[in-house]
């Protein structure tokens, strides 16, 4: 390995990097989360307990590793220090151990109202969003309206961003949705600046601390959200999350230097078949029992908000397009295990499109929905690979999975994770 590396989503996110970032942790000195908020959900689970990470690196979980939430994550305050109590039984006292960027924007009530009324407007053209407010903190970050952490080192110019954005978000609320809502400023200004008091020590100048310790050499390990359909520009657009869920967001989200990041090879974390939450073209869909038999195996549920995730078979033209973004150098699978006793297995090579094939993923979501899967049908192994710790117990049929996924995607699969725990996992390179 190099000496920083990337853990991203392949798909449309819950591929399970949360486990993958513990896991890899030990080697690296920084876990660094760079995008997205508390829409995002990490599960790793340690013996017989689950921890649930939305906002803070996965790295926490390890003793002596430093963990950064850098400038390109929204923070909702309350959520990161309810986060903090239940991991700090594990981690103890976070100085040393957590670090805050001062320039990552701030997420306020008043961006989880905006969003749900947002959501109600669309209708049946909602996007799906988890209701957390992330979406408005984004837009008023763009929009120069946005509150940042260094803000509330002084308070008076705090109340003033406030008043200013407060009154903008109820104009938006009442003039755009036809609602008005009872959130006073000072109400929001006094449990804003309490909360921030918790965690106030472990604010930092994130980007010069990245910035110090990749010119000393030490290994960083850079955790991304959701997954690569889902980034705001290269993703099923507009069913994507508000951020660059893929590697595209690694310099702005940290504040680092492209020519000290592109020293860092990047793993894509993938099912191996297909899942998402929330609405969207999703060309292997399966509404059928199938679909229903991928979603019991997988217990796919999702880990922020509970629903139930549409399943289908693994998409290689999605996974292709994701890893010529992402310039991955290897892939992980995850959940191999769910496809152990299906007779065959489908596999995506391309899209027919009005009698065309294609295998190139489209931008325009007209074209996405009218197309068509061309499959590869692989025999099933009908053998449990479930927590497999030797790649020479692993069934031909299932090497002649992994294969197809090489040669279709033109890159390495380097490890299967073949279990929930942390140390279920093998690797193949």
């Amino acid at each position: 390995m190099g000496k920083s590396l990337v853990i991203l989503g392949s798909q449309w996110g819950d591929e399970g990097k949360g486990k993958i970032v513990d896991l890899l942790t030990p080697d690296y000195d920084y876990v660094v989360r760079y995008q997205g908020g508390s829409n995002a959900g990490h599960t790793v689970i340690v013996g017989d307990k689950k921890y649930a990470l939305h906002l803070i690196p996965s790295g926490i979980l390890r003793e002596g590793k430093k963990n950064i939430i850098s400038n390109g994550v929204v923070i909702a305050l309350e959520e990161l220090i309810a986060e903090m109590e239940k991991v700090k039984e594990v981690c103890g006292d976070f100085e040393g151990r957590l670090f805050i960027s001062d320039r990552a924007h701030i997420v306020f009530p008043y961006h989880k109202i905006l969003d749900g009324l947002s959501e109600k407007k669309k209708g049946k053209d909602k996007v799906g969003t988890t209701l957390k407010g992330i979406g408005p903190a984004y837009m008023a970050k763009y929009a120069r309206t946005g509150i940042r952490i260094a803000d509330l080192f002084d308070p008076p110019y705090f109340k003033a961003r406030l008043e200013s954005a407060m009154g903008e978000a109820r104009e938006i609320a009442e003039k755009i949705y036809g609602e008005s809502f009872d959130l006073s400023v000072e109400r929001v200004y006094d449990e804003t600046l309490k909360l921030f008091e918790k965690i106030s020590d472990l604010v930092a100048d994130t980007s010069l601390m990245l910035d110090t310790a990749l010119r000393k050499g030490e290994r960083v390990l850079f955790e991304g959200a959701q997954g690569t359909m889902l980034d705001i520009d290269m993703g099923t657009y507009p069913y994507v999350t508000s951020s660059n869920a893929s590697a595209l967001g690694l310099c702005n989200g940290t504040g680092v230097s492209p020519k000290l990041i592109g020293q860092a090879e990047v793993y894509g974390v993938s099912k191996a078949y297909v899942t998402r939450v929330g609405a969207g073209p999703f060309p292997t869909e399966l509404n059928d029992g199938v679909g229903q038999k991928l979603r019991d195996e997988g217990h796919e549920y999702g880990t922020t908000t509970g629903r139930p995730r549409r399943c289908g078979w693994l998409d290689l033209v999605a996974l292709r397009f994701a890893a010529r973004v992402n310039g991955m150098d290897g892939l992980i699978i995850t959940k191999l295990d769910v496809l152990d006793h299906f007779d065959e297995i489908k596999v995506a090579v391309a899209y027919e499109y009005n009698g065309e094939i294609i295998r190139d993923f489209p931008a325009s979501l007209k074209i996405l929905e009218s197309c068509k899967p061309v499959y590869k049908t692989l025999k099933g192994w009908d053998k449990n690979t479930f927590r497999l710790k030797d790649k020479n117990q692993l069934p031909d049929e299932a090497w002649e999975f992994i294969k197809t996924v090489e040669e279709e995607t033109g890159v390495p699969v380097v490890m299967l994770s073949t279990g929930p725990e942390r140390s279920e996992y093998i690797w193949l390179k």
